[in-house]
């Protein structure tokens, strides 16, 4: 399948910045039979004084804000060739051991509540890709998909006891209880192609866990499916911090307004 993306992010600040710094991780991986056939990103307001691939094999651009800028926006656009592999992505490659994804972090460290949820699951690891589905599914029964209650500092143990969150919640709360259990698990960016609208206000998460025999499969709570062809896979790592698209720091620019836009779709191929 070939996606079309054109996705903008836009900071309008009240005052001209003195000084700003932003790490990117917008550029799809070209890996796990997913191809990045074009791509661009164009700034206002910023230049690029870096690039390099991070220690999770994403693609990553240091940019500058300019001295006095009142706006920043960033607009990637490209094509992407993706198949459906059911979920599946293969053995673990790249820099980071395989032993690193059982480590908690702090968006992902199980409470008591995470504890007994995974404790409940016990039985199933002599099936352990069984046990992940059912992992998957009990966290979406558990915390119903509600947008306004959480935000990128929320930890998986506080959305799963508020019992309403974001892909993003979902996402954590499934690999805090997989770590729990013994299972390495790491956070996904990225898009998925809506089957009912173009326009989207915000990217997508979801999770992968390692399965002995098969590697790292996918599982995207928040739809209770694995990845198929409509996912397109940009950044990846222990979570969310990990793998946010955009994250910096400014000084001098007072407050800011974001605006994003994200367009995906389909791009039939021409005969």
């Amino acid at each position: 399948m070939r996606l079309a993306i054109r996705h903008t992010t836009r900071y309008l600040y009240s005052q001209p910045v003195a000084h700003g710094l932003q790490r990117l991780r917008l550029r799809p991986k070209p890996t796990h039979g997913q191809q990045v056939l074009d791509w661009s990103m164009v700034l206002e307001g910023a230049r690029v004084e870096s690039e390099y691939d991070d220690h999770n094999h994403n693609h990553t651009a240091l940019v500058s804000i300019e001295p006095g800028a009142s706006v920043l926006s960033i607009t990637c656009a490209g094509l992407v060739e993706t198949v459906d592999r059911a979920g599946v992505l293969g053995p673990h490659t790249g820099h980071v051991p395989l032993w690193l994804f059982q480590q908690q972090t702090a968006l992902t460290r199980p409470g008591a509540r995470m504890r007994a949820l995974a404790g409940s699951l016990q039985g199933g690891k002599a099936d352990r890709l069984a046990m992940l589905h059912e992992l998957s599914g009990a966290v979406l029964q558990a915390v119903r998909y509600e947008i306004g209650h959480t935000d990128v500092t929320t930890s998986a143990e506080e959305a799963f006891s508020a019992g309403r969150g974001v892909c993003q919640d979902h996402a954590h709360i499934f690999i805090g209880c997989a770590r729990a259990l013994g299972v390495p698990a790491r956070y996904v960016s990225g898009y998925l192609m809506m089957d009912d609208r173009i326009d989207q206000e915000a990217g997508h998460g979801w999770a992968e866990a390692h399965v002995d025999g098969l590697g790292w499969v996918g599982f995207d709570v928040s739809n209770g499916i694995s990845p198929d062809a409509r996912y397109v896979r940009v950044a990846s790592g222990c979570d969310y911090r990990e793998a946010a698209p955009i994250t910096g720091i400014s000084f001098g620019a007072g407050e800011a307004a974001l605006a994003v836009s994200l367009a995906v779709e389909q791009q039939i191929a021409e005969q």
